[in-house]
């Protein structure tokens, strides 16, 4: 799960920015999806920021996925006693 969020965001993130350049310069022609999706013509440019930001959140899920599932540095919330904190 983790690694399919974190390449799912990348893709999303890097198709945002190249959006956004794109329509800032003129650059990454061909590499843009979003250029072709006909009913966001006129829009891009807000297509590609919403991508951007939908991609970094994305893989700042993916991070919180491993923590979410107890295997990470921090052991999750199933770690330690049954699952809860001792305060």
């Amino acid at each position: 799960m983790k690694k399919t969020l974190e390449i799912l965001g990348f893709i999303l993130t890097l198709q945002g920015l190249a959006g956004i350049v794109h329509a800032v310069t003129g650059w990454f022609r061909y590499g843009v999806v979003v250029r072709h999706i006909g009913f966001l013509d006129g829009y891009e440019v807000y297509a590609s920021i919403v991508l951007a930001v939908l991609g970094a959140s994305m893989l700042i899920a993916s991070d919180k996925a491993d923590a979410w599932s107890g295997t990470g540095a921090g052991g999750g919330p199933g770690a330690g006693a049954g699952g809860r904190t001792r305060t």
